[in-house]
């Protein structure tokens, strides 16, 4: 999956909205802020492939090929005695 498609950006930017916010009120420095975005990127990306494997649905199993009925031979007739 690749990682910049719309859904994981989209996640990475919302998961990254705690880490701008500290970044703006002065708790992490832009070091910080700047150490921490890519994290929210993968785990935007991890959180979006979970997701993406979760809802899938499976594809449908082949149905096995029905073996052969073998079907009893019928027995030969008794021999007649000749005489």
């Amino acid at each position: 999956m690749n990682p910049l498609r719309w859904d994981v950006l989209l996640v990475g930017f919302v998961l990254a909205l705690p880490v701008l916010a500290l970044g703006l009120r002065g708790d992490f420095t832009a070091e910080d802020v700047a150490l921490r975005l890519p994290w929210c990127l993968g785990a935007g990306w991890a959180a979006v492939a979970a997701l993406h494997l979760a809802t899938t649905p499976r594809t449908p199993a082949r149905p096995r090929p029905r073996p052969a009925v073998r079907r009893p031979e019928p027995e030969p007739a008794p021999e007649e005695p000749v005489g």
